[in-house]
């Protein structure tokens, strides 16, 4: 295949442009929500320490791996791996695994459309100075209050997607990238407001000793932990480093640009931490609260402390712009895709395809209100059913989202894709994207590709599964 193939698409105007989109799809809720209260749970330093070596062992290579496929075809990821299958010598079958992956991308857009509104209504209160003062029941209450009314969640839910949509709906060029320009440098700067902001609170010291003193004792405590949210963080195994790497320019090196973009991505994560924890600290608060960090815990904190409502509103402008520049990278694969296949507009694939994840959306909004009763996979004294009305046990709408996409979907695509790099393509179609001068970096890199990151992945997708 010739590699200086032009996306029909369009293309970056540089490497920096991709580093950008790349870290914009990688820098979400994973990162200024989850990694925080996940170092909270599983013992500061030590969680640390082995997501670090998780995230190069496993994250880079998954990301090496769906970036150079997607520059080597310069298609949607589905159509790329049939391309370069065919091209290889082997069947086009594979790309039903990239297939299966954007579906994934969709149903993870469709709840985390829900939860990216939530952060908008949070602006909205946070800014009226409806936290100030406020217990930790009266905090708790409050999101009890927006997850339980349907009309409140929907408008929202809405309002998120047709920001994701639009963005999408203009294009790579006017769309992505003059976006991305404007969204990736206010999500930083926000950061180091919120840092510099919780350098004064005079616990800062304590939020760095909890997030980097070392217990060698704890180290296996959250080994497999950190092994998933490594995976997960940097956005891989759905297709969206993919077909951000398809528009990526020839000339630039797609390994230091994937080095580069997994090393920011941590770094965020690290400063989401330092920004967040002194804040818990000053308000007295346990800093592994678990996932109510975000919506519970730290609008109590806010609430709590000197210029905490200018720094609420913020931390949640900056969750908004976080959730807002990943949810434009699960919508770009398949509208990639059936433009390539429909030759339909640009305008209306988007349209539509934003329609049917807002309406399987829904099925998550009414999980926390008019469905709340409904569970699936229901397991009881009376036996297995799929599906029960009012049972104790069992997953809701929300849940069986979830499941699917994070424990099983996700680790089966990123799988598909370092496999596909690492053993279908071949070593000189690897070797001539990757471009290393070093034969020895490039041996490592493959070893990485070939074994350790299946190897890892599989560990990851039993281990959730199990749980």
């Amino acid at each position: 295949m010739s590699t200086d193939k032009v996306s029909v698409h369009g293309s970056w105007a540089s490497r920096w442009v991709f580093i950008l989109a790349a870290t914009g799809s990688a820098v979400g809720l994973g990162s200024i929500w989850k990694f925080p209260y996940m170092v909270g749970v599983y013992g500061g330093g030590a969680f640390v320490l082995v997501f670090l070596a998780c995230i190069a062992l496993i994250g880079v290579p998954v990301m090496l791996a769906e970036t150079l496929i997607g520059r080597r075809a310069r298609l949607s990821p589905a159509n790329a791996l049939k391309v370069l299958a065919v091209e290889a010598g082997h069947s086009g079958r594979w790309s039903w695994g990239a297939f299966a992956g954007m579906i994934t991308a969709l149903l993870i857009l469709s709840f985390y459309s829900v939860v990216g509104g939530w952060s908008l209504d949070y602006i909205i209160n946070m800014g009226k100075g409806d936290f100030e003062g406020a217990t930790a029941g009266q905090v708790g209450a409050y999101f009890s209050d927006v997850i339980s009314n349907p009309w409140r969640l929907t408008f929202w839910h809405t309002a998120f997607m047709l920001l994701s949509a639009y963005v999408i709906a203009k294009g790579v060029v006017a769309g992505l990238e003059r976006s991305l320009r404007i969204m990736m440098p206010i999500l930083f700067v926000l950061l180091l407001v919120l840092l510099g902001y919780s350098m004064t609170t005079g616990h800062f010291m304590e939020g760095v000793h909890f997030m980097f003193d070392f217990n060698p004792d704890r180290v296996l405590d959250g080994l497999l932990a950190a092994m998933g949210h490594a995976f997960f963080s940097l956005s891989v195994g759905v297709g969206s480093i993919m077909i951000y790497g398809a528009y990526m320019p020839k000339n630039a090196s797609i390994s230091g640009t994937v080095v580069g973009v997994a090393l920011i991505d941590t770094f965020v994560s690290l400063l989401a931490g330092l920004a967040l924890f002194p804040i818990v600290f000053a308000s007295g608060l346990n800093p592994s609260e678990g996932p109510g960090l975000m919506f519970v815990t730290l609008p109590f904190a806010f609430g709590n402390v000197a210029f905490g409502q200018l720094m609420g509103v913020v931390f949640f402008v900056l969750v908004a712009v976080a959730a807002w520049s990943s949810a434009i990278s699960l919508l770009e694969p398949m509208v990639a895709y059936l433009v390539e296949r429909t030759k339909v507009r640009r305008l209306w694939v988007t349209f539509w395809l934003a329609f049917s994840c807002w309406f399987v959306g829904l099925g998550t909004v009414f999980s926390f209100n008019i469905w709340k009763q409904a569970k699936f996979f229901v397991s009881e004294e009376s036996g297995f059913h799929l599906y029960q009305w009012g049972a104790a046990s069992g997953l809701d709408f929300f849940g069986v989202v979830d499941f699917l996409t994070s424990r099983i979907m996700l680790p089966l695509g990123g799988l598909c894709f370092v496999v596909f790099a690492g053993w279908i393509m071949g070593r000189g179609a690897v070797r001539d994207e990757l471009s290393m001068r070093s034969p020895v970096l490039f041996a490592l890199t493959l070893f990485l590709m070939r074994y350790v990151a299946p190897l890892g992945i599989l560990i990851v997708f039993a281990a959730q599964l199990w749980k």
